[in-house]
């Protein structure tokens, strides 16, 4: 059996953070290390406990989730934070995106979701409630304007690939794709990583886009 996920709630309300706990832990997936009321307390235990992944609320008393994201992966960047909010703003879901957050969800979301999306958060896939995808998308398009496309240098199935994640499909979806292990799909995501100079797939997924990867037919 693999070890359960280890992840810190953080949340302003006691209730909703029980909640929480209560539906991540029955999944059997997920191990609850940890739980802060505020971004300046959730910096403190993050860095206390070193989770996988952080549920972060953006609205807390005194420092922001957004502030607290910036600063848990200015200090420990191999920690993944997925939002958990019920705002639905754009200058919100911005925000949080640009902070370095892997994924957004509503509140309005089912445990069954949440268990899914802190799955794939800590497995490096971005994840986002699917009315707020086309938002952020849209967004890494507007940053990619003015952009050099540049020479990755890749091999062709190295930008098969790519081209697919731009595309946001998960490893066994391109595998299928491709005809390819699901293994073997990594390993090259793994050496487009190392080619391009990033650390998570999620930035690989925005250097695609930038480069209107996702734009090309299959």
């Amino acid at each position: 059996m693999s070890q359960p996920i280890r992840v810190v709630v953080v949340d302003d309300h006691p209730v909703w953070r029980d909640g929480v706990r209560s539906d991540l832990e029955s999944s059997g997936i997920v191990q609850v290390v940890g739980e802060a009321a505020d971004g300046g307390d959730a910096v403190d235990v993050v860095l206390d406990v070193m989770p996988d992944v952080v549920l972060m609320d953006l609205q807390l008393p005194t420092v922001s989730g957004v502030e607290a994201t910036r600063r848990i992966l200015e200090a420990a960047p191999h920690v993944r934070v997925l939002v958990l909010s019920a705002s639905a703003e754009e200058a919100d879901v911005l925000a949080a995106v640009k902070a370095g957050a892997i994924g957004y969800l509503l509140k309005s979301s089912t445990s069954h979701e949440l268990v899914a999306a802190i799955r794939g958060v800590h497995g490096g896939e971005p994840v986002f409630t699917p009315s707020l995808a086309s938002l952020v998308l849209g967004e890494f398009r507007r940053m990619a304007a003015g952009t050099d496309a540049g020479e990755p240098g890749l091999t062709p199935r190295e930008n098969d690939v790519l081209k697919l994640v731009a595309k946001g499909y998960t490893y066994r979806e391109i595998g299928d794709k491709l005809f390819i292990a699901t293994k073997t799909v990594q390993n090259h995501v793994q050496n487009i990583l190392t080619k391009l100079q990033l650390s998570q797939r999620y930035e690989l997924m925005r250097y695609a886009i930038h480069k209107g990867l996702d734009r090309l037919p299959e």
